[in-house]
């Protein structure tokens, strides 16, 4: 495997073949997620995978959920969000509408929607982290998260983390059994990518790396 290939090529999926992924293929992903480091070696990350028919129930419930609440995808910060932030917001909004335009639907619909059902992918996996933890250890969460994406990829996968669905986290500790004790940290939807949708020939942009670091030397 190449990895800066793997990271060049990765891009968020938001349209997949309704094909069922091997469970010796996600516990396969999920062994080199959980090589992931964490502080002093806790690995406190745990995994709710769900597929099947139980999949299409729980999209059926977050959507639902999604419909009476309007909550949708954005920061959803306290605080407004600095101007530089936003504007990397809106733009990327702005370079998906051609694919919106072109796959005729709705951007808002799309994407909250899309998200509450996985975008079609065939599984969904929860990350959660017992609430005994400091939040600090969300860190290590992203770290095994980022790694299940990179190995995913390599397994011509495709993946997109969905934060949305931590709005409706007590629907979905409902359905899944999971313990109250559990924080639901984010999930991820994870299948074949469907090729032949537009949606997925975008790729996010970023910034040159000099908006972002500062030299002390």
């Amino acid at each position: 495997m190449d990895l800066l290939k793997v990271i060049n090529e990765r891009r968020s999926v938001r349209a997949f073949k309704p094909d069922p992924v091997p469970k010796q293929t996600i516990e396969e992903i999920l062994k080199m997620a959980i090589l992931a480091p964490s502080a002093i070696n806790l690995q406190p990350w745990e995994f709710v995978v769900v597929t099947g028919e139980e999949r299409e129930r729980l999209s059926r419930r977050l959507i639902k959920a999604y419909k009476e609440k309007q909550i949708s995808c954005g920061p959803g910060n306290v605080k407004p969000l600095p101007k530089t932030f936003a504007k990397r917001g809106a733009k990327t909004l702005e370079l998906m509408n051609p694919f919106f335009e072109e796959m005729g639907v709705d951007p808002n619909q799309f994407i909250n929607e899309g998200s509450c059902n996985f975008y079609g992918a065939p599984v969904a996996i929860f990350f959660c982290l017992d609430d005994s933890f400091p939040k600090a250890r969300v860190v290590d969460i992203g770290l095994a998260l980022g790694y299940l994406i990179l190995t995913s990829h390599e397994f011509g996968l495709g993946t997109c983390p969905i934060g949305l669905i931590t709005a409706y986290e007590d629907e979905i500790k409902e359905l899944l059994n999971i313990p109250e004790n559990k924080m639901v940290v984010i999930g991820v939807a994870l299948g074949y990518p469907d090729e032949k949708s537009p949606i997925n020939r975008f790729k996010s942009y970023r910034e040159n790396l000099d908006k972002f670091i500062r030299w002390i030397e």
